[in-house]
């Protein structure tokens, strides 16, 4: 099972609408099941999911103390994906999400106060030694801060190939619970978030092989050695 965790100390950076984005879309890509977990005291990606006609991707309602004993019970009933909604914070309850994820998404708008607000959650993916990659949202294109803003983030870690660019359907299809996947599957919008969740996705396979190819195996005489 795969754990995403979307995280960001500025507000406004769109983590919740992400992760509903992406949580649909890896279902419709074949990845399910998946889960949702919002740590958010706001509730938004909750009052998202229930205003959903369809129970998929799931929700699992979690306190933070009981993450990892959750995030286990998941694992156990076979699901493939958790996406993990963050409160707008660096603090001790962040790093707890992060501790228990794979990957960290920091979803950043191409703005200085965005850009100065990523050292915090970068701390924390490092002090976790959780592989993290920026995703570029909100994006305008022709803009020449995007660019600065890829050059820049690329200082501290991995930035997504694939741009969420400034459009207002994304905001309209939450409003009931939808995403721009499903109101308009063949839309410039739906097109990002799919290859998007497909970059990701690529990135979490390749932890996964890292992952078992680096797992000790064990030989003669009670020694493990790693392959």
């Amino acid at each position: 099972m795969h754990v995403v965790a979307l995280c960001s100390q500025k507000g406004g950076s769109g983590k919740t609408t992400l992760a509903g984005h992406l949580a649909v879309q890896a279902g419709l890509a074949g990845m399910g099941p998946v889960a949702l977990v919002d740590t958010d005291p706001q509730g938004s990606l909750a009052a998202w999911w229930n205003a959903r006609a369809s129970d998929r991707p799931a929700f699992a309602a979690t306190a933070l103390a009981q993450l990892p004993t959750d995030i286990e019970r998941l694992r156990l009933e076979g699901c493939k994906l958790v996406l993990i909604d963050t409160p707008p914070a660096i603090n001790m309850a962040i790093q707890r999400v992060i501790n228990v994820a794979e990957l960290v998404v920091i979803p950043t708008r191409p703005s200085p106060h965005d850009l100065r607000a990523v050292a915090g959650t970068v701390d924390m993916a490092e002090r976790a030694q959780c592989r993290l990659v920026f995703v570029l949202n909100a994006v305008n294109l022709r803009a020449k801060i995007t660019s600065d803003a890829v050059v820049a983030l690329s200082q501290h870690g991995t930035v997504a190939p694939v741009f969420i660019q400034q459009r207002t359907d994304f905001a309209t299809s939450m409003i009931d619970g939808r995403t721009v996947c499903e109101l308009d599957p063949g839309g410039r919008s739906a097109e990002e978030v799919a290859r998007l969740w497909e970059y990701l996705a690529a990135q979490l396979q390749k932890q996964e092989r890292q992952r078992i190819f680096h797992q000790p195996v064990a030989l003669g005489f009670g020694r493990r050695v790693s392959l």
